[in-house]
């Protein structure tokens, strides 16, 4: 996956369609990335050391890639992120907008 912390990302698809928000967090094990604002859920926590109150806490979910595209700041518009090889005077190869 070409996608990095902070990235901005439009969501595709789910309840979330059209939003565009930054990445929080990348899971590479799992190939999925954590979107701040999207896929959002309840979690009922109980009174502990930490949070003697409990309560309803809202918590970030992972979401898979077929549900975002990431959006450059340059082009503004959703497109893919590709590794480009075509830099010669560069040890690591850049992240350029695909198609």
């Amino acid at each position: 996956m070409d996608i990095r912390k902070g990235d901005t990302v439009q969501i595709i698809s789910g309840n979330d369609k059209g939003r565009r928000s930054t990445v929080l967090s990348v899971l590479k094990g799992n190939a999925r990335v954590i979107v701040e604002g999207v896929n959002m859920r309840k979690h009922h926590t109980r009174p502990s050391a930490r949070d003697p109150q409990g309560g309803i806490v809202e918590r970030h979910l992972s979401t898979c890639p077929t549900s975002w595209s990431s959006v450059p700041r340059v082009i503004s518009r959703p497109v893919s992120v590709i590794r480009s090889s075509k830099m010669a005077n560069t040890s690591e190869s850049p992240r350029v907008a695909g198609k």
